[in-house]
């Protein structure tokens, strides 16, 4: 058989053709129009054909199928049957632009063996193929303009034989996921579904479907949301505390005719919050770097699957991303400055991140003692040395300089021969006037040149700072004041030059002073003070003299601007005696004015007075009521019925007899009654009036025995007693309505009681009259 451009196979090329099987058929096709091809510019390529043919020959001899047009396949297999617990689910598909399609299905429950036979017909049992598979899945090959059928059968040599059966066009089953990977991303109440499909799916999938909805929920979402293209797809107006099912199915085309829905995916809920950071500790190590024990907290607990933690460095150089599962860090970092974010996640969000900001150590002493110089060649090159010899430990290096208050530039090099380094061109040009800071990083890792990993990856050596262009400042010291005047001196005090302000590195100040003359001149003196100082004494003046002064900095570039004139005159000698005086003076009066007052004052606390017992509660309690009829009776008597000068002393035995001890009781009673009171005084004056000797002896009180006393329970260690000791003074057993002055005139053989009453003068003052007991 030759095959010639132009020129018919033979004179029936379709039972020809017919012949092949699927696959044979397919490749056989594909070699014809490959010579087609090449016969429009070639006359005679018939080996192109003859190649065709034995491609399909050696693909039919690698298969496994077996034809079986020839063999009666209903009488082999008519004993076995559709049953539920045998094999089933039988289902052939295809995919786009493939010769192979799959037929795949699901096991009995009693198989006893894990072969199975798969046999496929088409063109009315004209085409025949047989399977025996191990598995339960094959691809099998077909004609796609006739409709097939499938029989797969299960234990076909037993008598509990299953089978079951699939029909359908080949066009038509050409079917297209499920997806290969999904991933969500949820924010702000809305879900945003990422998919990623099988390779031969790709090109055939132009849009697909998300249907949702909650977690437990009978029902789906409304209407299936319809993708933006084959990869992307939002779903709006959720809710961010509600968890979500979601399942995933492509848009069914001509080349995906079959598009069935994927299996069911969680959608966790949106996390809203954002971790708390507890705790953050940092420990100086050595070798320049530090360690940060970092540990936070998450509200939700049940809801985040682990942790972001995000380290980067300030100058954007270079950040690193960390997973953990437990809210706690430790970090190994320079000296340098960072940023730090922790966000909590699951597999559909990420919470707001929580940010701490790690500053710049710059007060550590290794960094500085002249490790570090520089020397400014433009605005875009400098020359940066380092002292140590660090070539055997580093080779990778970092610089970062800034400006105070703004972000930092950076320059990572690789150095293994000297000790300095010049960085040409710089990412920006240095200004004049600015102060910079600079530090030098070392690396000792030489892939860590191009930093890619953040933790543990450096160590500060040292820092410096740096101008390119110096001038001289343009604001003076503030708050410059004058104090502790003196005859030849005076202190002057002022506040630092703003940093900003200096644009060069403070030299120190310069005071100018000269003395006040407004109708002359006169030659202006300064002096120097160092930079560290805020106040300076100045002196040599002269005394009872003007002085106008002024102070500025100076830099290497100049002096700048001086403060306004502040004007001062120093003591004069007369002045500073006269002061003297007045000092004086004024301490003397002090003295004289508050002296006396300052003395009682002393003399209260010090040497505190004995109280008057005419003061007590009890003599007033006595004496207020009736005050004023004792004065009557007192100046009703006459002087000559006084006796002056007579003293009866009368013993007492040493007990107080019962009869006492009632008449005390009856008395005390009404002791308290100011009107008893009254009675008693007024009774002793009306007695005494009458001419009755105020003289009380034994017979006055015949019941009561002697007492001695020294022994008595009423005697008293002094003679200041309160009323309650006055009241047990009193004899027991007086009527309540006997007054003093008859008690006393009543005589007793066998009372001790001592009675003394006397006058010193004749004249009628109440306060030379005493009774004493």
């Amino acid at each position: 058989m030759v095959a010639q451009c132009g020129h018919e196979i033979t004179s029936n090329p379709l039972s020809w053709f017919q012949s092949f099987s699927p696959s044979q058929a397919t490749m056989v096709g594909r070699g014809f129009q490959f010579l087609d091809s090449k016969c429009s510019s070639d006359a005679s390529h018939s080996y192109f054909f003859i190649l065709s043919l034995i491609v399909v020959y050696y693909t039919t001899q690698a298969s496994s199928s077996v034809n079986c047009k020839s063999q009666n396949i209903s009488s082999k297999y008519q004993h076995c049957g559709i049953h539920p617990d045998g094999v089933h689910d039988l289902d052939c598909f295809g995919k786009y632009n493939s010769i192979k399609n799959k037929c795949v299905w699901k096991p009995g429950n009693s198989a006893s063996e894990k072969i199975y036979t798969l046999i496929i017909q088409q063109q009315d049992k004209k085409y025949c193929q047989a399977y025996n598979i191990t598995g339960i899945s094959t691809q099998i090959t077909l004609y796609s303009n006739y409709n097939m059928s499938a029989e797969v059968f299960e234990n076909s040599e037993s008598t509990n034989c299953t089978k079951a059966v699939f029909r359908g066009s080949p066009k038509n089953f050409l079917r297209c996921g499920p997806p290969y990977k999904v991933s969500f991303s949820r924010h702000s109440g809305r879900l945003v579904v990422n998919v990623s499909w099988q390779k031969e799916d790709t090109k055939a999938i132009k849009y697909y479907f998300v249907r949702y909805k909650a977690l437990g929920s009978l029902s789906w979402s409304k209407s299936p949301v319809k993708s933006q293209n084959g990869e992307i797809c939002t779903v709006e107006n959720l809710n961010s505390s509600l968890v979500y099912t979601a399942q995933i199915k492509c848009d069914t085309n001509e080349k995906c005719s079959q598009c069935a829905w994927s299996e069911a995916y969680t959608v966790p809920s949106e996390l809203t919050t954002q971790p708390v950071i507890v705790n953050l500790t940092e420990i100086v190590m050595s070798k320049d770097q530090r360690l940060l024990y970092l540990t936070w907290k998450f509200p939700a607990k049940e809801l985040y699957d682990g942790y972001y933690v995000t380290i980067g460095k300030a100058s954007g150089e270079a950040y690193e991303l960390m997973n953990t599962t437990q809210p706690e860090i430790t970090l190994i970092l320079s000296y340098s400055a960072y940023h730090l974010n922790i966000s909590a996640v699951n597999n559909a969000s990420t919470s707001p991140a929580v940010s701490r900001a790690i500053p710049q150590r710059e007060d550590m002493p290794s960094m500085g003692a002249g490790k570090l110089n520089m020397t400014v060649h433009s605005s875009t090159s400098f020359t940066i040395y380092w002292k140590d010899n660090l070539i055997k430990e580093c080779v990778c290096y970092s610089v970062e300089y800034m400006k105070k208050g703004h972000k930092a530039a950076y320059m990572s090099f690789y150095q293994n021969k000297k000790n300095y380094r010049n960085l040409s061109p710089l990412p920006e040009p240095l200004e004049p006037y600015k102060r910079y800071n600079i530090t030098l990083h070392t690396r000792p890792n030489k892939d860590t040149c191009n930093m890619k990993n953040v933790n543990n990856s450096e160590s500060t050596y040292g820092s410096t700072q740096f101008y390119f262009i110096e001038g001289s400042p343009v604001s003076a010291p503030t708050n410059f004041s004058s104090y502790t005047v003196t005859l030849n001196s005076v202190v002057l005090q002022w506040s630092s030059i703003p940093e900003e302000d200096i644009r060069g590195f403070l030299l120190g100040y310069i005071i100018y002073y000269t003395e006040y003359n407004p109708r002359g001149t006169s030659t202006e003196r300064n002096i120097t003070v160092d930079p560290t100082l805020n106040s300076y004494e100045l002196g040599d003046l002269k005394s009872g003299t003007a002085y106008k002064v002024q102070i500025s900095g100076f830099t290497q570039a100049g002096a700048g601007v001086r403060n306004t004139e502040s004007i001062f005159k120093t003591k004069s000698e007369g002045f500073s005696n006269f002061s003297g005086v007045i000092t004086v003076f004024a301490v003397v009066a002090t003295v004289l004015i508050f002296g006396s007052l300052i003395i009682k004052r002393a003399k209260v606390i010090l040497w505190p007075s004995i109280p008057n017992p005419g003061n007590s509660n009890a003599l007033q309690k006595i004496i207020g009521p009736c005050e004023l009829e004792l004065l009557e009776s007192i100046n009703a008597l006459k002087a000559e019925e006084w006796d002056t000068y007579s003293l009866q002393i009368v013993e007492k035995e040493d007990v107080i007899p019962a009869s006492t001890l009632a008449l005390y009781r009856a008395f005390e009673e009404e002791e308290d009654s100011p009107e008893s009171s009254c009675n008693w005084m007024q009774r002793d004056t009306e007695d005494a009036s009458e001419g009755i000797p105020p003289v009380i002896t034994a017979e006055t009180f015949p019941d009561i025995h002697r007492t001695d006393p020294q022994s008595s329970p009423f005697a008293f260690s002094s003679g200041y007693t309160t009323m309650e000791l006055f009241q047990q003074g009193i004899p027991q057993g007086m009527s309540a309505n006997t007054s003093v002055t008859q008690a006393t005139e009543s005589k007793s053989e066998d009372t001790d009681l001592i009675v003394v009453k006397f006058s010193t003068s004749p004249v009628l003052n109440s306060e030379n009259i005493f009774t004493i007991l």
